[in-house]
């Protein structure tokens, strides 16, 4: 049997299994193609309003995106990857696996019969491994994410499902700190949303932690306070103040989720400052870098991207986030940058995470730095100024 052959009979078996309801899970691996830090893709069949379709999920080094594809799509996808792209694939049916293989030039395919296995539930809503489990706490009802029925509001899904995806990557972060007991401060609480779901979840594996939400209005920072003791959150409170006056002395942690443009900057500094073992920010408005991106002198060779307003927006928000990861690193933390949430959901998505120690050479660090900004025509980034750089 030749290559197309063998792509074409495991395609024709997925589309058969899809048919008739005896697809369990599909596998691909061992991808090589040109998207960047892409490592497998899983998908399974499901039912949403606009009907039956294939599920992937597309795992890369830092993320995962979500994609449903119809039946169609999906055999057009299957074709082209596993002629270029893909050196596994796996088939699991009711009935049978099929493996497909590829060994420098040649295919293999094996088909070995199985028995007993169940049909799956195609449902798209089907129970999902949340870190927050008890939808009847307090404090969802209080923030609005509950309604009167203990039931997560359907106006409130997203929110729910962004407050579960930040513990979800929060609390091993929060756990790897070498403190018994981590002091997080969260900078730019608002209505505390993280901190009270990041405390329900430590607290429900067992461990403690003490984290403190500054927020400057001090209606906030008293509903909060109230709703922590209610819940019976002992080592939750809110404190009132600015991000930059605060006093963060101590904190393991220092955390920020959508502080406005250089508000970012600041807890970044705070957490610097304070020598804190753990920074993450999720940054939000991006005018500091743009102001200067607009009117400095940049590489001619970037007109074509900068002369174009969303293109030079774009632009913007990767210089200064990229900026922010670099001054990290001067600092003595190893950073990474990755989408935290689907864009979806919220557009500023990304998150920049900073573990101190092992740290680039910082002579090299701040000479990238220079390099980066004369290319942009940036003359100074915010949070140079709060290190005295």
């Amino acid at each position: 049997m030749s290559a197309p052959d063998r792509i074409a009979e495991f395609v024709a078996a997925v589309r058969g299994a899809f048919a008739d309801g005896s697809l369990i899970r599909l596998k691909l691996g061992g991808y090589y193609g040109e998207e960047a830090e892409l490592k497998s893709a899983e998908a399974r069949k499901v039912s949403i309003k606009a009907g039956e379709r294939l599920s992937f999920v597309f795992r890369y080094k830092t993320r995962d995106i979500t994609k449903n594809l119809a039946i169609d799509e999906a055999v057009a996808f299957l074709e082209q990857g596993l002629a270029s792209d893909w050196r596994s694939a796996r088939l699991e049916t009711t009935g049978f696996d099929l493996q497909f293989e590829r060994q420098g030039d040649k295919l293999r395919l094996r088909r070995t019969d199985v028995a007993g296995r169940a049909a799956p539930e195609s449902g798209h809503d089907r129970t999902k491994n949340r870190p927050i489990t008890d939808v009847s706490s307090v404090w969802l009802h209080a923030l609005g994410i509950t309604g009167k029925d203990g039931q997560v509001r359907n106006d409130a899904q997203d929110k729910f499902r962004q407050i579960n995806k930040m513990v979800e990557i929060f609390a091993p972060l929060i756990q790897g700190l070498h403190a018994e007991n981590p002091t997080i401060v969260d900078m730019g609480a608002g209505k505390g949303y993280l901190d009270f779901a990041l405390y329900d979840h430590l607290q429900g594996q067992g461990r403690s932690a003490q984290i403190v939400g500054v927020e400057l209005r001090p209606a906030l920072v008293d509903a909060g306070n109230a709703l922590a003791q209610k819940s019976g959150f002992a080592g939750l409170r809110f404190e009132t103040g600015s991000i930059l006056d605060y006093d963060a002395s101590g904190a393991d942690a220092v955390i920020a989720l959508h502080a406005c443009d250089t508000a970012t900057d600041d807890a970044i500094f705070q957490g610097i400052k304070t020598g804190a073992a753990l920074i993450a920010v999720a940054p939000c408005c991006h005018k500091q870098i743009r102001r200067q991106m607009s009117s400095g002198r940049s590489d001619d060779r970037l007109d074509f991207l900068l002369r174009h307003g969303t293109l030079m927006e774009k632009q913007a928000e990767m210089v200064t986030d990229g900026l922010r990861a670099l001054l990290l690193e001067a600092s003595g933390y190893r950073t990474k940058v990755f989408e935290f949430v689907s864009d979806a959901h919220t557009p500023k998505n990304n998150l920049i995470v900073a573990q101190k120690g092992k740290a680039a050479s910082r002579q090299a660090v701040l000479d990238r730095i220079a390099a980066v900004k004369a290319m942009f025509g940036v003359e100074k980034h915010y949070l140079e100024g709060l290190l005295g750089l």
